[in-house]
């Protein structure tokens, strides 16, 4: 992506500003960031996304003091029958479901894909809000409709203590001590950094577009590899002990037995090389509630090749491509490049979209990448158009 500001999303700052600047660093208030917004989705929608089993959803409430949390998905009936107060409604994952959505994430691609995770809308009555906390990524927060009031502790260090009640069903502050107040109305963004303590509050019936990163702890990185590496290693031999000796104490473990075993374990090994292809297989993974819709009636190669140099093609929206500086990766799968034209695939990678021109190339090469782009097809990764 240019070096340039990016249609006001960013306050005029360029990406390269906006990432020495504020990225991992201080919040930023962004007035009118998508000037003239609109809600991507109306209630009716958001409500049906959270009455569906594929999707992630809360409801937060906070009445008499008390709060609760529920997890969907709901019935229609769940969400009719709520207060006109207090209460939220939290809907992962809105970009793999509605377009409009999907495009308000990859106006964030400043940022790697490998790091962008998904937009959350949350629609919120009067008083509703998820308590003040913090969150361990970043994240911008876009006001669709209505408005919200922010409170945040405006430095990490004000907020040191980050001890949370654990008697309550959301991890929320015990001492909040925020210093900075602000009301965002549609169109305006806040960009906070992991670990800094915030709280919104819905003025009025509201709603919020949470653009979040991925920032996985180092205990699930690697829980991850150690789980990807028992798929991927052979070792040989078994365990034998032809010199054994009678036992005086059966029940103690011996070195020499110690020994024998650590040998065979140390045949598990890894470098640079496995790493990286196992971050590529772990960066692209979709999540365990996505699922791909293949074609109903999907056309042959010959019919699609033609269909493709006139139309184009795009990659779903629940795909994710990515390449390191030797493999190529989708949704979890490390694939070969040899054969294949790489800097037509880097280009869908990058840009999501390739136009019919790029694909109308008969060459050995890019033929190849045609027939490699029909299975993906066939398997419902990317679509014709």
């Amino acid at each position: 992506m240019a070096d340039v500001a990016i249609n006001g999303l960013l306050g005029g700052l360029s990406a390269s500003a906006f990432l020495r600047k504020y990225w991992q660093k201080k919040p930023l208030l962004v007035r009118q960031a998508v000037d003239g917004f609109r809600d991507l989705l109306g209630r009716a929608e958001l409500f049906a996304l959270a009455g569906r089993d594929d999707v992630e959803s809360r409801l937060v409430r906070h009445a008499r003091g008390r709060w609760t949390l529920a997890q969907g998905p709901f019935r229609a009936a769940d969400l009719k029958n709520l207060p006109a107060r207090d209460w939220t409604l939290l809907v992962q994952g809105v970009n793999l479901h509605v377009a409009a959505v999907d495009a308000l994430l990859r106006r964030f691609a400043f940022i790697p894909y490998a790091r962008l995770d998904d937009v959350m809308v949350s629609y919120a009555v009067p008083g509703g809000g998820v308590g003040p906390h913090v969150d361990s990524y970043d994240v911008f927060l876009l006001q669709g409709e209505g408005r919200r009031r922010w409170q945040v502790s405006s430095t990490v260090n004000r907020q040191r203590d980050q001890a949370v009640d654990p008697s309550l069903p959301v991890k929320i502050l015990t001492r909040f001590r925020p210093d900075a107040e602000y009301t965002l109305t549609a169109g305006d963004m806040l960009y906070l950094p992991p670990a800094y303590a915030h709280d919104g509050v819905a003025v009025g019936t509201c709603t919020t577009y949470s653009i979040g990163f991925r920032a996985p702890s180092a205990q699930e990185l690697g829980t991850a590899f150690l789980d990807w590496m028992r798929d991927s290693i052979a070792l040989e031999g078994r365990y034998a002990d032809p010199s054994l000796a009678p036992a005086m104490e059966p029940a103690r473990i011996d070195p020499g037995m110690q020994k024998r075993y650590s040998a065979m374990l140390a045949g598990v090994r890894w470098g640079g090389a496995i790493v990286s292809r196992f971050l590529g297989c772990y960066l692209s993974e979709p999540k365990p509630n996505v699922f791909f819709e293949p074609p109903s009636r999907p056309l042959s190669l010959a019919a699609f090749r033609s269909a493709a140099a006139r139309r184009g093609i795009s990659l779903d929206r629940r795909t994710l491509l990515l390449y390191d500086g030797r493999n190529l990766f989708l949704n979890g799968v490390a694939l070969e490049s040899a054969g294949h034209d790489s800097t037509v695939i880097k280009r869908l990678a990058n840009t999501r979209h390739l136009s019919g021109t790029t694909l109308a190339d008969s060459s050995p090469p890019r033929a190849a990448t045609v027939a490699l782009f029909h299975r993906w097809y066939r398997d419902g990764f990317l679509h014709l158009g």
